[in-house]
């Protein structure tokens, strides 16, 4: 099987390391390419949970009047950040799920050799998780306020920024109006996120996958290695976990992050040289704030394309990942 626990690995750990980081960002990259325009789309029926009034119907009107209004553009606004994320957010999972393993092993004088049970991976990946959650949120942070560039109201004080700002201007920005503090915005919700779901995704691939090889070499003695198919069925599975596991989070966080371009009534006037002050919304609050505008339902505005998304781009992710593994690892 082509995941970190399943066979002794001779790889020297270095290169094992080196390894984890390169097929971690190749999968995440390529398949963040495919999922881009779910994602933007997530985000804007995220940030529009606390609007008086809705300028989405739903993922379909979402996705139509945004290819009519902006075009191919438009489906890509953003991707630069959340391609650096998602390579980000692959290798340091990968590469943390392993040592996360490594020490377990230690801890419990287990041999490298051994699969560990399916609690103790999903200490292993909830740690992971965590660890990934500290790297993704000012990219996540970035890449949110950029998908709603086109959403933003013309009172909003993001205006007072030429043209559509890049990556590294929002950047900028935010860091002026929040501080450096204001750069990890929404990370409870990130940080929530990532362990919960981080555990369901490891654990529910692997469990699967394992069901996969015992169902084909229960009666043979077939090389222990996934064929592309178990590969991308699992990982479709784990994509499907994820998501479902803790996404009201997730919501909390994107109405969080997009909430000083879109309401900017929390926009205050700064000290002289300072052009605005941004006084961020707690995680708490805004979670408390959409449950009384729009109940269970605003908490999960747009699950259902992230979910649609997830699982054809997790399959990508494990396809590739456990590919590489395979043919180079």
């Amino acid at each position: 099987m082509d995941v970190p626990n399943e066979t002794m690995d001779t790889t020297p750990s270095h290169i094992r390391v080196l390894k984890d980081i390169t097929f971690g960002s190749i999968a995440g990259m390529v398949s963040k390419v495919f999922e881009h325009p779910f994602d933007l789309t997530k985000v804007r029926l995220q940030s529009q949970v606390l609007d008086s009034s809705a300028r989405f119907a739903g993922p379909i009107d979402c996705l139509t009047k945004t290819w009519k209004n902006e075009g191919v553009r438009g489906l890509y606004r953003g991707l630069p950040a959340p391609i650096a994320g998602a390579m980000v957010e692959n290798a340091s999972l990968f590469l943390s799920y392993r040592e996360f393993q490594n020490i377990i092993r230690r801890i419990t004088h287990q041999p490298e050799s051994q699969r560990l049970p399916l609690h103790q991976l999903a200490i292993a990946a909830a740690g992971s998780g965590t660890i990934t959650s500290f790297l993704l949120t000012p990219i996540e942070l970035v890449k949110c306020k950029m998908q709603v560039q086109m959403l933003i109201p013309p009172s909003s004080s993001a205006h007072s920024l030429p043209g559509l700002p890049g990556p590294f201007t929002v950047l900028a920005s935010a860091f002026r109006g929040a501080g450096f503090t204001g750069l990890w915005l929404g990370h409870t919700g990130t940080l929530i996120r990532e362990t919960g779901g981080t555990a369901a995704w490891f654990v529910t691939k692997e469990y699967v996958a394992s069901l996969l090889l015992a169902r084909r070499t229960s009666s043979s003695q077939e090389d222990l290695t996934l064929r592309p198919w178990e590969s991308a069925l699992s990982g479709a599975c784990a994509g499907a976990a994820f998501n479902l596991a803790l996404f009201p989070a997730d919501t909390v966080k994107s109405a969080m992050q997009t909430a000083e371009e879109l309401r900017p009534e929390l926009v205050t006037a700064g000290a002289p040289g300072q052009p605005y002050r941004y006084s961020p919304p707690s995680f708490f609050g805004t979670f408390a704030q959409m449950y009384k505008a729009q109940g269970i339902r605003g908490l999960y505005a747009g699950c259902g394309i992230t979910v649609a998304r997830s699982i054809p781009s997790s399959a990508i992710i494990f396809l590739i990942f456990d590919g590489l593994n395979k043919h180079f690892g």
